[in-house]
């Protein structure tokens, strides 16, 4: 039977949570960009240099019954809005280490984030709605990678982090970065049957986060897992599931904590599509999702986009 998937090509993108997809931890945002891995998650990338670029939009709210503390201000009746152009230049090795293929990359993002609420909860504005937008970049988020393959067996394991360079002022409703460093380390794994098309992946980690010094609040340790789906119809083209699930460990703390031991969660399902194409004769990516949140609890909840391009810069050595 005539093989449906072309290469290896790289659709990581790693950009971990820089996006208000998700209210808990301080004023509902964690360090992990949930969705951030979807088809082919585990398996290794052509050897090289490459580039990932992501539009994004995420729209979300939460009632009025749910308090958050966002900064130094309580409040309640939140909303945000939230589109980025993510980017993440990456380079795969041609050695291996271990067995399996290194991968490291950078990413950064740039894009406006609005957020309202209907009500203030802390003096000296009581009960008086607000609205805030910033447009500006984000935090940094660099990331090393092993993936190891084995016939239709892909897996790999990965370490990234949180460098708090983004804009954040404790007093703004709106803020692109979170405000503190954060450590995120797991591993996944993709089965992808080249001959008919079947591709399923998940990639499972956790997150440990510092206090943001600026609030005194420390967000709680989380888990996720990031998963999909997919079926080949032709060497081309993918279509698929996809979703995320979200979970907090550990309750939020610091003295600086008004709300009390946050813990949150989340999961989310929705479509995708997905189309392998060739770039100055090396294999490019496209892929686009959706995914339409559910089983919220101390975060906001909606629907985040994402349009991912993956495409390679030169082979390994040149």
């Amino acid at each position: 039977m005539q093989a449906f998937v072309v290469g290896r090509v790289l659709v990581l993108i790693w950009v971990a949570s820089l996006a208000t997809n998700a209210r808990a931890d301080q004023d509902g945002v964690p360090f992990w960009f949930s969705g951030s891995y979807a088809s082919l998650a585990a398996v290794p990338a052509n050897p090289g240099w490459a580039l990932v670029t992501e539009p994004y939009y995420y729209s979300g709210s939460a009632a009025k019954s749910k308090t958050f503390q966002i900064g130094d201000t309580l409040v309640a009746g939140v909303k945000t809005d939230e589109p980025l152009l993510l980017f993440q230049p990456g380079y795969a090795g041609d050695s291996k280490i271990l067995g399996g293929q290194p991968n490291v990359g950078l990413g950064w993002g740039f894009g406006n984030n609005y957020t309202s609420v209907d009500v203030t909860l802390s003096q000296p504005v009581l009960d008086v709605g607000r609205s805030d937008s910033l447009t500006a970049g984000t935090d940094l988020y660099p990331v090393a990678s092993l993936a190891w393959t084995d016939g239709n067996d892909n897996w790999m394991t990965y370490i990234t982090g949180d460098i708090p360079t983004g804009a954040y002022q404790k007093s703004r409703l709106a803020n692109l970065g979170i405000g503190h460093g954060a450590i995120d380390a797991g591993g996944g794994y993709t089965y992808l049957n080249e001959k008919t098309g079947l591709e399923f992946s998940g990639v499972l980690g956790f997150t440990y986060n510092w206090e943001n010094t600026s609030t005194n609040y420390k967000n709680g340790n989380d888990s996720h897992l990031d998963w999909a789906v997919s079926q080949f119809l032709s060497a081309d083209w993918e279509l698929g599931v996809v979703g995320y699930v979200y979970y907090q460990l550990s309750g939020d703390s610091g003295s600086g904590d008004r709300v009390g031991a946050f813990k949150s969660r989340i999961a989310s399902v929705g479509p995708e599509v997905g189309y392998v194409f060739q770039l100055g004769g090396q294999p490019a990516y496209f892929n686009l999702r959706g995914y339409w949140e559910f089983w919220a609890q101390n975060r906001v909840e909606g629907y985040a986009l994402y349009a991912t391009l993956s495409i390679p810069l030169g082979s390994a050595g040149k």
